[in-house]
């Protein structure tokens, strides 16, 4: 089974940018498509972005497009997503997911 660890949340303030990272422990990495999800609070988990295994195709939530970039290095086991004008909206936990499995999470708070 596939192990996600993500990595780079924090506090940032509106306008902000954050580079969300996801290490993946499987061998196979490169056969799986990815995703980032996120979490507000009192709110369902949503897709925000995902990849294709071989990074040739993108899509976004409308409430991210222009903003946000996921993008993956398959040598490297690791999966990106990109921050960028981050607005309060954004404060969510973040997920990565693929390969059947969830990331721990991690937090990103967008507040002045």
């Amino acid at each position: 089974q596939v192990q996600l660890v993500e990595s780079g949340g924090g506090l940032v303030q509106p306008g902000g940018s954050l580079r969300l990272s996801c290490a993946a422990s499987e061998f196979s990495f490169s056969y799986y498509g990815m995703s980032w999800y996120r979490q507000a609070p009192g709110k369902e988990r949503e897709l925000v972005a995902r990849i294709t295994s071989t990074g040739s195709s993108t899509n976004y939530a409308d409430s991210v497009k222009g903003r946000f970039t996921i993008s993956r290095d398959n040598a490297k086991k690791m999966v990106y997503l990109e921050m960028n004008s981050l607005k309060p909206e954004d404060t969510a936990v973040y997920y990565c997911k693929g390969g059947g499995s969830w990331g721990q999470g991690t937090q990103v708070t967008v507040s002045s």
